[in-house]
């Protein structure tokens, strides 16, 4: 494609090459066009005339994006809970669901100023972690992740909040790194079972963040586990859309104070959180 391509015609060009395959192409048109030329949306509309140079990496990221690769990974950029996140390869594209789960703690913890150790398993791209840092603005916050390359993209994002100060990352799996006292636990673990057929764009996220054992729910079964045997007083964690009843059977003998569900934004289960 020509650089002397005027931004109307990239847009025409871009959402052509992408509506097959992406069902909001005309806007994911306007999201790359945006991140190459490093403009907003309002200079978009009022610049529909302007030139469009070094038009080849733009027409690259088309290339990828029409392979059905998440549009996060080629922009590098996620909004969540009105922030913008460093996202790339290696860690989990945040859902705006998980944000429920961020709901689930601050419902929980109506002290801001408490002095608390919260700590996260699959810390991903360090979303939830931060998130927690700036609401419990007291609180020791330690994130654990089984994947080195999460960790990086996560001590990316702590660093631009400056928040190192504030949250510790630690590598490993559950909670064997951790021997301190846990005064809330929080996860969003991989609950998605084994041989479950995913959608072609979830290829290109990281297995070990999506898939959690035969059943899918193993790995938060083991965390409830570490929760009960070290008395760790609150546990928020994400679950998938069937696992509610599985999740109260496995604790039905078990002695806690309290388990409370949560729904997401289609009404399907989406997690809970135990009391003890």
């Amino acid at each position: 494609m020509s650089s002397g391509y005027l931004v109307k015609d990239v847009l025409k060009d871009i959402s052509q090459t992408l509506s097959p395959i992406i069902e909001r192409a005309s806007r994911e048109a306007q999201l790359l066009l945006m991140h190459h030329l490093n403009v907003d949306e309002l200079w978009l509309l009022m610049n529909q005339n302007s030139h469009v140079k070094d038009a080849h990496k733009l027409f690259e990221w088309v290339e990828r994006r029409a392979k059905n690769e998440p549009l996060e990974y080629i922009t590098q950029k996620v909004s969540f809970y009105s922030e913008e996140f460093y996202i790339a390869q290696g860690a989990l594209i945040p859902r705006p669901e998980t944000e429920l789960l961020i709901d689930e703690v601050i419902k929980n913890v109506t002290d801001k100023n408490a002095r608390m150790t919260f700590v996260e398993v699959g810390v991903g791209s360090g979303i939830i972690s931060i998130m927690l840092a700036k609401t419990f603005v007291n609180a020791k916050i330690i994130a654990v992740d089984i994947s080195q390359a999460a960790i990086d993209i996560a001590k990316i994002n702590i660093e631009k909040f400056n928040l190192g100060d504030r949250i510790e990352l630690r590598l490993g799996s559950l909670l064997e790194p951790i021997n301190e006292h846990i005064d809330y636990l929080v996860s969003n673990p991989p609950y998605i079972a084994n041989n479950a057929a995913l959608e072609s764009n979830l290829s290109y996220e990281p297995q070990n963040a999506l898939f959690g054992g035969d059943i899918g729910d193993e790995i938060i079964k083991e965390l409830l586990d570490e929760v009960l045997s070290r008395n760790i007083n609150f546990f928020s964690c994400e679950i998938g859309y069937d696992q509610k009843d599985k999740i109260q059977n496995y604790l039905n003998k078990k002695s806690f104070e309290k388990l409370e569900f949560y729904k997401d934004f289609s009404d399907f289960d989406r997690g809970f959180t135990l009391r003890l």
